[in-house]
């Protein structure tokens, strides 16, 4: 790894989050007002890559967004935070990715995920930064963008994998070779920690529990 390349790759999403807190969450068919909505920059790969770029490491950020002023607004908002946005590709055929979020005064939100441009970060995307992947001490990783391009990133990571099973979806059966994985149960399957062993064990490894912190930025 040179002194410019990054110490962290991330391969993942970028959402505008659109939050509304409400008095409580609404039962099928019931329509509940809410008060002032604001909106914040997130998606589980860019909070990533923020946390490790306030820890003070060099990161770099791969996915997409729209070529709409969300997306421009994320790159931008990433940028700010000393994030390489070099391959985060706007996207002319699909909007940014956003989040519907719904927050109750007890604290506890409901979520809907639009993955918009995060549903195209494909295994190119993955191809096209095989430098930074094989170079970078850490690759970040979570499920908010297709499985194949994860299962791809691990296997071109040249470093140690950590990868947030959130949110929980099914993993092709070959990822669990190359991870090892710690988890801490949550709706969305919660945040699990994969590490990348260079093993030859077809054994599925065991789960342990581990404590989240939530990373807000903006």
């Amino acid at each position: 790894m040179t002194e410019s390349s990054p110490s962290v790759a991330v391969v993942g999403s970028l959402n505008l989050d659109l939050v509304v807190p409400v008095p409580h969450h609404p039962r099928p068919g019931e329509t509940v007002l809410g008060s002032d909505h604001f909106s914040n920059p997130g998606g589980k790969g860019a909070n990533q890559a923020v946390a490790a770029a306030r820890l003070g490491r060099r990161v770099a950020m791969v996915g997409c967004v729209g070529g709409d002023d969300a997306g421009t607004d994320l790159r931008a908002s990433l940028a700010a935070e000393g994030v390489d946005v070099d391959r985060v590709v706007a996207l002319d055929d699909a909007p940014t990715g956003i989040a519907l979020i719904s927050v109750d005064e007890a604290g506890e939100n409901t979520i809907i995920v639009s993955p918009g441009a995060n549903a195209r970060v494909d295994v190119e995307a993955v191809e096209g930064a095989m430098d930074i992947l094989g170079s970078a001490a850490v690759t970040l990783l979570q499920l908010e963008i297709p499985v194949e391009t994860v299962a791809a990133a691990a296997d071109s990571s040249g470093g140690t994998v950590v990868l947030n099973l959130a949110p929980g979806r099914p993993l092709p059966g070959d990822c669990w070779r190359r991870l090892m994985c710690s988890s801490r149960t949550s709706a969305s399957s919660g945040c699990c920690r994969a590490v990348r062993r260079r093993t030859t064990s077809t054994r599925r490894p065991r789960l342990r529990r581990t404590s989240t912190v939530p990373m807000p930025w903006s």
